[in-house]
């Protein structure tokens, strides 16, 4: 302090603090307390709480506890005083032996921050031993000869106590021969000596009894005794001589039970009798009496029980060598047994974790364990490892402890669990390992969306399907877990021709099972595109999209349309014409047919169900041309009725009829003159009726002969022609291409040369259509026909299995006469 004061103020203060601080990691460090042995269990030894800077109440809450290795467990931690306390009976002979200072160490955790300390407890002696002697009784044989001043060595006593409780001296009871002399050796035992005071005669007392008593300096003081009969013999005046004052060897400790490790010898000047020499080992407490044995007659040391240098590192054996008559001298045999790595280190796992979360940073802490191993110098030298390629890396703390810290983020989708291997190596040649294992679970995070297996799906279902008809299953894959994999279906809603989504579709939202909540119609649409959201029910929540296109599949469910000839909307009755002079093969007229359906279903064929005049007229299959089949006949009949069959080839196939009336005659007068003929009631208006049709007949043909004029015109001006081909696209554009008929895409024109005469029976009702040749390459549709106009737009070209028909125009021309 005179130093601190002599040098500046600010000097001081930062000295100052250098002690303070160098003295409070000193303490902090390594905490140190001495307790006497013997006490009672839960004695006060220290107040860890004050030392580590707690509160009594912050033992339990930060977790201080004990920690040692491997031995029984001495004192214990009071979490209500704060106090370190003794855990049972605490013997230091059985713990150090005759060590001067018994020392025991153990470690200190404090588990929220994983601190170790070290606390070192000295445990001091009392007087609970007494000295012991070997024997409890002594025979000598001395010479009468014997001159005063003789000495003989005595059994020594032993105290298993330390310091002023051990041996301190000896008393000899009193007599009148023998004094006792104690003399202590370079190792600090004393050792008793008898020595003779007066000339024995053995005619006056052949016998002496003695009592040797060994006291301690304890408190209260412990003795023990040892009776000695002295006998009185004639001339033996010399004691047996070892060679060596102290013998010392060295031997491994994992030499082989039995074998010789030594040899001792005494020699005696003495001959005969007083010279013949045994070995004896002088009986001690301890084991060293019960792991070597030695041969009285050849004084030959061998090992009789396995050494371990971890229980003893040497071992003393006391040995004395006495004549015939009894003269003895001692020596002491030193065993200095050699290290041996014969311990595999040890693993005391002080604290670990089963499971950490997947999302944990670098660095957080595993597991907290100590290595230790038995043996000594390099062969106590550890080293603990890990597999490579782990992400994981050992931390070394004080007095071997290691931490087990993460290196880096953890991926349960790609290890959900981890069998750690520690493995401990030491020095040793050969060397010696072990291994822990830790096995580590990884907790699982929402940090994966639900993957469906393709990028997109295609389905198809059949149009008039059944209301809640399965139609395709869809199915996410999510490689979390739990919660965290539990995935949810939803279509995302939209309309359809004004029409919500879910009034069509639905899926079920646990497997993705997409039904039908309606039945689908082919010629309303043809397919759908949805998307299918899969989400997970993990926080936050993940989802993932796909798209599934709906393909509705065509079913023959409509009849074929016939467009021509198309039946009047008045019930009457149209005439097709046929001349007589027409030949074999002449074109009469063309059934003209569509289907609203596709593909096969929409596939025609023709055939003549039924005819007033068998084998007269044939129906093209596929065409559906009307043909005269041979030569008219004058015996054939004016008027011959044909029954024709539209057929799909469909299945089931559908079919349709149209009934066609074939008027034969050479010219239009010819149909009136036969008209003319027919038999008709005659009443004051059948004159007029023919009157009507006559001029009827005259102005339709002027209108034909106007007509054909103009459109000979239309065709030279190719401008006009191109006109109208746009037209007439701007209409198919609306038709469906199923309204277009004809096997093998109808590839031949559909040429019609035809006069219609429709007639009833009574001519009152009767209407005259006179439709010029027609060429035509496009199906009318009904709606056209039923036009009331005169004339009608020629259609335009049609598309059939990719292929292009050029065009050429077509015209009908309808006239219709009503006689009232």
């Amino acid at each position: 302090m005179a130093v601190l004061q002599k040098l500046p103020q600010r000097r001081r203060l930062v000295l100052l603090c250098l002690v303070l601080a160098a003295l409070w990691e000193a303490g902090v460090g390594q905490m140190r307390y001495s307790v006497p042995e013997e006490i009672d269990k839960g004695s006060f030894v220290g107040n860890i709480a004050k030392d580590l800077g707690l509160e009594p109440r912050e033992l339990a809450e930060r977790g201080v506890r004990i920690v040692s290795r491997g031995r029984t467990q001495l004192f214990a931690l009071n979490p209500r005083g704060g106090s370190l306390v003794t855990a049972g009976r605490i013997d230091r002979e059985e713990l150090c032996s005759q060590s001067t200072q018994c020392l025991v160490n153990f470690n200190i955790l404090l588990e929220d921050k994983l601190n170790i300390y070290s606390v070192e407890v000295e445990i001091t002696d009392i007087n609970d031993n007494a000295p012991r002697f070997g024997v409890e009784e002594l025979e000598l044989k001395i010479s009468e000869t014997t001159t005063p001043g003789f000495r003989i060595p005595l059994k020594s006593a032993h105290d298993a106590d330390v310091g002023e409780n051990t041996l301190q001296k000896y008393e000899l009871n009193s007599n009148d021969h023998f004094s006792l002399d104690v003399r202590s050796a370079a190792d600090g035992n004393k050792y008793p000596e008898l020595v003779l005071e007066r000339a024995l005669d053995r005619e006056e007392e052949a016998v002496h009894h003695l009592v040797l008593m060994a006291l301690d300096a304890g408190d209260p003081v412990r003795s023990g005794t040892s009776r000695i009969r002295v006998m009185v013999l004639d001339v033996n005046d010399n004691a047996p001589v070892f060679t060596q004052p102290e013998y010392r060897v060295s031997v491994p400790e994992n030499v082989p039970v039995g074998t010789r490790i030594l040899v001792v010898t005494a020699t005696d000047a003495d001959e005969g009798y007083n010279a013949q020499v045994a070995y004896f080992q002088e009986k001690t407490p301890g084991e060293s009496s019960e792991v070597f044995e030695l041969k009285s007659t050849s004084g030959e040391i061998t090992i009789t029980k396995s050494l371990d240098y971890e229980d003893a590192k040497f071992h003393e054996i006391d040995i004395e060598a006495q004549d015939g008559p009894g003269l003895l001298t001692r020596t002491k045999v030193i065993v200095t047994v050699l290290d041996v790595n014969d311990n595999a280190p040890e693993f005391y796992m002080t604290s670990a974790t089963s499971s950490i979360s997947e999302d944990s940073p670098p660095g957080t802490i595993i597991a907290l364990f100590n290595v230790h191993d038995r043996d000594s110098g390099k062969n106590a030298f550890l080293t603990c490892s890990l597999p490579e390629n782990l992400p994981f890396k050992l931390e070394r703390s004080v007095d071997n402890y290691h931490r087990l810290v993460t290196t880096r983020a953890l991926d349960r989708e790609q290890f959900s669990s981890y069998n750690i291997t520690v493995t401990a190596k030491d020095g040793g040649n050969p060397s010696l390992s072990t291994d822990a294992h830790v096995l580590l679970q990884v907790a699982d995070i929402n940090d994966n969306p639900p993957m469906f297996p393709h990028t997109s799906y295609s389905a198809y279902i059949p149009e008039n399907n059944p209301r809640g008809a399965s139609i395709i299953s869809v199915t996410a894959h999510d490689p979390d877990s739990d919660d965290n994999a539990h995935v949810t279906y939803s279509l995302t809603e939209y309309t359809l021709q004004g029409t919500p989504l879910s009034s069509y579709i639905s899926i079920n939202s646990d497997t993705g099972v997409l039904y039908a909540l309606s039945s689908f119609d082919y010629e309303r649409f043809r397919d759908l595109q949805l998307w299918v959201t899969a989400r997970d029910s993990g926080t936050p929540q993940l989802s993932s999209n796909v798209s599934l296109r709906l393909f509705v599949l065509d079913q023959n469910d409509n009849i074929p349309e016939i467009l021509y000839p198309a039946l009047p909307t008045d019930g009457s009755t149209g005439v097709e014409l046929a001349p007589r002079s027409a030949e074999p093969g002449y074109l009469v007229t063309k059934v003209v047919a569509v289907d609203k359906d596709s593909g096969q279903n929409a596939w025609l064929s023709y055939r003549l169900l039924k005819a007033s005049e068998p084998g007269l007229f044939t129906v093209g299959l596929h065409t559906g041309e009307v043909r005269t089949a041979r030569a008219l006949l004058d015996r054939d009949a004016l008027k011959q009725s044909l029954v024709v069959a539209v057929q799909d080839h469909g299945q089931p196939p559908l079919s349709a009829t149209v009934t066609l009336t074939v008027a034969i005659a050479d010219s239009i007068p010819d149909v009136l003159a036969d008209l003319g003929s027919l038999e008709i009631p005659h009443d004051s208006d059948a004159s007029g009726l023919t009157l009507y049709l006559v001029v009827a007949v005259a102005a339709v043909s002027c209108i034909f002969l106007a007509f054909v004029t103009v459109l000979l015109a239309l065709r030279v001006r190719r401008w006009y022609t191109s006109r109208l081909l746009q037209v007439s696209r701007g209409r198919l554009a609306s038709v469906p291409a199923s309204q277009f008929v004809g096997v093998d895409g109808v590839r031949a024109f559909l040429q019609t040369y035809s006069h219609e005469v429709s007639l009833t029976a009574d001519s009152r009702k009767s209407h005259l259509i006179f439709p010029q040749p027609n060429y035509a390459d496009t199906l009318i549709s009904q709606e056209s026909c039923e036009k009331s106009d005169f004339l009608s737009v020629p259609q335009t070209l049609l598309e059939v299995e990719e292929e292009t028909f050029p065009q050429v125009n077509s015209s009908q021309y309808t006239c219709e006469l009503l006689l009232k």
